[in-house]
C-alpha cells in the first residue's frame, strides 16, 4: 500500500475513525492517497477539505474539466497511482475508453475543444516548468473564455495535483484496480 506504516479502517479510532466514516459516507470508500495521512489525522483532514474544495465544490470548471486537468498533471509527473484513479473519474463522465487511452498516451494528440486545450496547456506548462508562466498564459485562457473565477480553478487543480502527485511518488502509495474503482462522482 505504501513504504510507510498506514493505519487501515478496521484499525482506526477516536479522531482518524470518524475522518475513514466521513470519506466512506462522502465517497463510497477510503482512498489509499489518504490513508496514507493516517499518522496524522489533522493532515488527512486538511488534505481532504482541500481535494472536496477543488474538485467537488461548485464553480466554473466543470467536473470533466477538473478531471482532465487532474489527469493531464498526474501523467506528466508520472504517477501511476493519480493517472489511475483520475482517468477512473474521467471516463465515469466522458465514457470512452479509447479517447481515454489516447489522452494518457499523449493529451495534445487527443480531440479536445478550444477551452479543454487552453486548460490542458496551461496545466502542463505550470506542472513543467512553473517559472515560465506568465500573464500570456492566463490571456489564453480568457481568450478560450474561462472567467477568472475558472482561471484560479485551473490554478489550484494543478497545483493540488503537482502536490500530490509528489506525496503519492514520495511515500510508495500504490493502487490495486478494486481500490482504483468505486467511488463516487
Amino acid at each position: 500500500m505504501a513504504w510507510i506504516r498506514v493505519i487501515d479502517e478496521q484499525e482506526a479510532d477516536g479522531v482518524l475513525k470518524r475522518l475513514y466514516d466521513e470519506i466512506e459516507q462522502k465517497r463510497g470508500k477510503v482512498a489509499n492517497i489518504l490513508k496514507v495521512h493516517s499518522l496524522r489525522p489533522e493532515t488527512l483532514k486538511t488534505h481532504l477539505d482541500f481535494y472536496l474544495a477543488v474538485m467537488f465544490a461548485p464553480g466554473g470548471l466543470t467536473r470533466p474539466e477538473r478531471e482532465l486537468i487532474a489527469t493531464v498533471v498526474s501523467v506528466l509527473n508520472d504517477c501511476a497511482y493519480c493517472t489511475r484513479h483520475h482517468a477512473e473519474a474521467l471516463n465515469a463522465y466522458w465514457k470512452d475508453p479509447q479517447k481515454l487511452r489516447r489522452l494518457v498516451e499523449d493529451h495534445t494528440q487527443v480531440k479536445l475543444n478550444a477551452r479543454e486545450r487552453a486548460l490542458l496547456d496551461y496545466a502542463a506548462k505550470l506542472t513543467r516548468s512553473p517559472a515560465s508562466v506568465g500573464e500570456q498564459d492566463v490571456e489564453a485562457l480568457r481568450r478560450a473564455g474561462l472567467s477568472d473565477e475558472e482561471l484560479l480553478q485551473a490554478a489550484l487543480i494543478t497545483g493540488y495535483f503537482n502536490f500530490v502527485n509528489r506525496v503519492a511518488l514520495g511515500l510508495g502509495v500504490e493502487f490495486s484496480e478494486d481500490e482504483a474503482r468505486g467511488y463516487k462522482y
